[in-house]
């Protein structure tokens, strides 16, 4: 039985670096060229789990040194069972977390693969509201705000990704040093609209990890 240790960030990283690896043994005209892009994959993956044990550094290796596509899959299908879960949330623990949003609508938690998310996100359509819950120096947080509709394709801040995005914006409760009392500072950035895609490609947590700590600080619980 494998002992959870792969976020689902780092999940969707090594997927991508296995995609560079499958690539590179279909078309690489030289041996010597296939080994290089496993050399930078093994490199990228294994600098992830610097403390990683010997049984968890076998199931990377079904991946970094797999020789074939079929391999490859095989190698990323028994990593799936390695993944940690994110805290599984009650709608009480919700509304814990906003407790100012009086008729608070929540998602159908029962739908959510915690495994597969590294936050936690929905939308109020008739409030114009987006709520987003992450973890935060071990806490969960939860931020609400506003969201725009934008119409358009642009980068997500959170996947990189070139996707259907909304403005989601959020007031700061973070106030400088003598800041006056009528302070107001709104952090806005450009969001996947379907939040289980951008789950399925997010590669790291910097930028979120940002946006929170921006907006709710390391306060929060």
């Amino acid at each position: 039985m494998c002992e959870p240790f792969i976020e689902n960030h780092q999940f969707n990283l090594i997927r991508r670096h296995a995609k560079l690896l499958i690539e590179a043994c279909r078309t690489a005209v030289a041996p010597q060229a296939a080994e290089s892009v496993r050399d930078g994959v093994r490199t990228e993956i294994w600098s992830m789990f610097p403390d990683a044990a010997e049984q968890q550094l076998r199931l990377l290796e079904n991946v970094t040194e797999a020789r074939t596509e079929e391999d490859i899959r095989r190698g990323l299908l028994a990593l799936e069972p390695c993944l940690t879960a994110f805290p599984q949330v009650t709608e009480k623990r919700l509304r814990q977390l906003f407790p100012k949003v009086r008729k608070l609508r929540v998602p159908d938690l029962s739908a959510v693969d915690w495994r597969r998310i590294t936050y936690l996100s929905w939308t109020d359509a008739a409030a114009n509201r987006m709520f987003l819950v992450s973890v935060l120096d071990g806490r969960l947080v939860g931020i609400e705000g506003r969201f725009t509709p934008v119409h358009k394709k642009s980068v997500c801040f959170l996947c990189g990704r070139h996707s259907e995005v909304v403005l989601f914006s959020a007031v700061s409760k973070m106030k400088p040093a003598h800041a006056p009392s009528d302070y107001y500072k709104a952090v806005g950035n450009y969001l996947c609209l379907d939040g289980g895609e951008c789950n399925r490609h997010i590669t790291g947590t910097a930028a979120l990890d940002r946006f929170v700590r921006e907006v709710a600080g390391s306060r929060e619980s």
